[in-house]
């Protein structure tokens, strides 16, 4: 590794370490309606939306009701999305002649299923389909709306793991959201936002303008409320670009500074919740744990991205007789699918962010990966949004696998484990085998479907064989952990693929978020037991070793068969 892809991973990694504490302090008081600074002007406006609405802030909710709510939320922000689509011809900033590309139901209802569960899995061309209006107001208010959702059940289940007394109250899911969008988004997407408009990101209504390129053909350039969008789409763990490049467009991110900025964005919220969750639960020492086993995984993940690519193809390079030596006259290394400006560093950094924080937020093309590179963000969603993670869901996740880890070892040494003062039990067990299974489930059934249907194979327009699998199987691993970024080379504006990649989006979305809050609801009926000498510690290295192990067993006893048959194969293909 160069040493300006190590300064650059260690100056982002400080950033995040160093912001982790106060935001995660903050979003405690915030949650907890404690004091902070922004109550004075917020305040008034959320008990104004409380009326407006109806809410009674003081009603606390317990699992099946906060669901519910959950899951109305975002059933009506799916369908008031779908409408926009449908009808967004009938709505301003809407040009026939530059919008080509038709919105079709069976599309109209995957776009609407991925902005409402932060997905954002785009198999359209935003510039191509989707007005200023429609992406301002439709994919934008999602961004914010689902984002907060997300965040709201993530609060919701460290309240339950927090609790202090007997009970099965999580908290009030509408007074969470408001709090998530008034407290925590909004005023992070104005500043983020006016940071990226002074860098050169596009924020107007302007209409597309029509160049005649040199070749005497006609282009047409987008430019659009980019900076409204860009910001929140980071920040909320949704990612859908407003370009169909995403974050490898220039009018999204221009240069070395917004992509920093914009991977800070994604990372940092998701990060602090886990000193919020240590401040809730009462053990800010296993927060850090959480945090640097979190971290671990994420310096892993962008030091074999980047060795994979900086070697680039072997075979290729030596029949070739050439050399990928990093030099004054070339960056080295596999280039291709890659932005100059960013260099195999930046991208590396980007592609470790971006698969393992559920946002697909790529600036560079994953198909164009060598196959052990493509292999790593593959191998983060399919680890289940661990590492940070998305925006609320993060937290729970890491939790899951906490649970599985202390189980495991509380078999070893033939004691009742133990988490927070609560005995895992057998019906918590059973919520937590539940959450674990849904995921392979989910993804090797829906990837075993596709592979084995003329519908389902008709998809893969470019490659077949081990690559073309590990497209379909990359498909599938990123709606279910929704995060939307692809490699590229499938066609997925498919009735069967909008339809199969809606079904992994939903479940990725609620068959995980419910019993999630669930098993909360059962850590806040049990009486809180004190620490004896045969609890477990879970503040020390020996547990954050632990918790690594069980990430690496979890994943590998569910995919290991399916990454042989695709970037495996692949890689072992390309190496003879």
């Amino acid at each position: 590794m160069s040493l300006p892809n190590l300064i650059q991973l260690v100056l982002f990694l400080v950033v995040v370490g160093v912001l982790v504490k106060p935001l995660g302090g903050y979003m405690q008081r915030c949650f907890n309606r404690d004091n902070t600074f922004l109550d004075p002007l917020l305040i008034p406006i959320e008990k104004a939306i409380y009326r407006l609405g109806g809410v009674d802030e003081k009603r606390q909710m317990n699992a099946r009701e906060y669901s519910i709510a959950f899951l109305l939320f975002s059933f009506a922000g799916t369908l008031l999305l779908y409408g926009l689509l449908r009808f967004q011809p009938h709505f301003p900033y809407f040009d026939k002649s530059v919008f080509t590309q038709p919105i079709t139901p069976d599309l109209a209802m995957n776009v609407a299923v991925s902005f409402a569960t932060t997905s954002t899995w785009q198999p359209y061309s935003g510039e191509a389909t989707v007005s200023y209006w429609t992406q301002l107001v439709g994919l934008a208010g999602q961004n914010f709306l689902a984002g907060a959702a997300g965040l709201a059940v993530g609060i919701a289940f460290i309240r339950g793991l927090a609790q202090g007394q007997q009970t099965d109250r999580l908290g009030n899911f509408w007074v969470d959201v408001v709090r998530s969008i008034l407290w925590v988004l909004l005023p992070a997407s104005l500043f983020g936002s006016l940071l990226l408009v002074a860098q050169g990101v596009p924020m107007n209504f302007l209409p597309y303008t029509k160049a005649t390129t040199l070749e005497g053909t006609v282009q047409v350039i987008a430019q659009g409320p980019v900076a409204a969008i860009e910001f929140i789409k980071n920040l909320g763990t949704n990612g859908g670009g407003f370009f169909n490049a995403n974050g490898a467009h220039p009018f999204e991110n221009p240069n070395a500074l917004t992509n920093f900025v914009e991977m800070l964005a994604i990372a940092v919220l998701p990060a602090a919740l886990t000193n919020t969750f240590g401040r809730m639960v009462g053990n800010v020492r296993h927060g850090w744990v959480l945090f640097w086993a979190m971290t671990v995984l994420f310096v892993a993940g962008y030091f074999l991205t980047v060795s994979a690519e900086q070697r680039g193809n072997v075979a290729m390079i030596a029949a070739a007789h050439i050399t990928s030596n990093v030099d004054a006259g070339q960056s080295g290394g596999n280039m291709e699918g890659k932005e100059a400006r960013f260099g195999i560093g930046a991208t590396a950094l980007t592609s470790t962010v971006t698969s393992n924080c559920a946002t697909g937020s790529t600036n560079a093309m994953p198909d164009s990966f060598t196959p052990l590179g493509g292999m790593i963000p593959l191998i983060n969603m399919l680890l289940g949004e661990i590492t940070f993670g998305g925006l609320g869901t993060g937290i729970y996740s890491i939790i899951m696998l906490v649970i599985i880890g202390l189980f495991v070892a509380g078999l070893m040494v033939g004691r009742t484990p133990q988490y927070l003062g609560r005995n895992l039990g057998a019906s918590e067990m059973k919520i937590v085998m539940l959450y674990t299974l849904v995921s392979p489930a989910a993804i090797l059934l829906l990837t075993a479907l596709a592979c084995d249907t003329q519908a389902g194979l008709a998809g893969l327009a470019t490659n077949k064989g081990p690559h073309g699998f590990t497209e379909i199987l990359f498909a599938y691993t990123s709606c279910f952990a929704n995060n939307g970024q692809s490699f590229g080379g499938l066609n997925a504006n498919l009735p069967f693929y909008n339809i199969t990649t809606a079904i992994a989006m939903m479940m990725g979305r609620y068959a995980l978020a419910i019993p999630a809050l669930a098993l909360a609801e059962r850590f806040a009926r049990q009486q809180r037991r004190p620490a004896t000498l045969g609890t477990l510690p879970i503040d020390n290295l020996q547990f954050g070793i632990l918790l690594l192990s069980a990430a690496i067993i979890v994943v590998g006893l569910g995919y290991l068969p399916a990454l042989a048959l695709g970037p495996l194969v692949e890689h072992l293909i390309q190496s003879n």
